[in-house]
């Protein structure tokens, strides 16, 4: 019992002076330092690389409309075209795969005579996407097409396959670096400026394939000519920003 009380009385002293010393003297301070390394000060830099080469893929729209009296009529005019086409684009080496459904459409046909609106028949049209290799193909497909009775062919892109897109991207990539780094050096030099590390590196590519458009093919022509589809050239480009420290 007595340590406790010698215990409570010495906690009650110093509780005591350390009142009289903040009453006297004031506040004890103290002192927080906050200190930033975050680096703001980059320099960025811009190149554009590009590479060019021979398309070997196409891909083109084929399609097939029919008008008839019902929807039934219509609809099996337009499947029996579609599917004789579809058995000749396989027999010259297309893969079923590469063949797919991009839109299938059924409409009605209106007769405004009279002030009336009156239904006069059913308009059925179903839209194939073909991707074809060789693109030496891609002409007898569509003469192929023409001939069974496609009247809906356009929309031809010149494109590449997946390892030729990827070396030419690759071939891009590395000369748009160093018409970047080249920039840079030059426009520092330029400015006076100390160039540091390379701090961080940002890509925004853009494939741009030749597109060829054309007019609805009629099936009720005789003798067309043969399909003549130039694939020319297409480029690959990509544009690389660097980021550096300055010193």
């Amino acid at each position: 019992m007595k340590e406790f009380k010698a215990a409570l009385l010495t906690t009650v002293a110093i509780l005591f002076v350390f009142f009289l010393y903040i009453k006297l003297a004031g506040p004890i301070p103290f002192f927080v330092q906050s200190i930033q390394t975050t680096k703001t000060n980059l320099f960025s830099v811009s190149g554009t690389g590009k590479a060019t080469g021979i398309p070997d893929t196409a891909q083109l729209s084929i399609g097939v409309t029919k008008t008839a009296s019902t929807v039934a009529d219509a609809q099996s005019q337009t499947n029996v075209t579609t599917n004789k086409i579809i058995k000749d684009l396989k027999q010259l080496g297309i893969d079923e795969k590469n063949i797919k459904t991009t839109d299938y459409n059924v409409s009605p046909k209106y007769d405004y005579g009279r002030g009336e609106q009156k239904i006069t028949g059913y308009t059925v049209t179903q839209s194939l996407e073909v991707k074809i290799t060789p693109i030496d193909v891609a002409n007898k497909a569509v003469d192929a097409a023409t001939l069974d009775g496609a009247n809906l062919v356009g929309g031809i892109n010149f494109t590449f396959n997946d390892k030729t897109k990827k070396d030419l991207e690759n071939k891009a990539r590395t000369e748009a670096v160093k018409i970047a780094k080249e920039k840079a050096q030059s426009l520092a030099k330029a400015a006076g400026m100390r160039l540091g590390k390379i701090v961080d590196v940002q890509e925004s590519g853009s494939y741009e394939p030749k597109r060829m458009m054309m007019d609805a093919l009629k099936a009720e022509e005789s003798e067309p000519a043969d399909t003549q589809l130039q694939a020319g050239e297409n480029s690959v480009s990509t544009t690389i920003t660097i980021y550096y420290e300055t010193l």
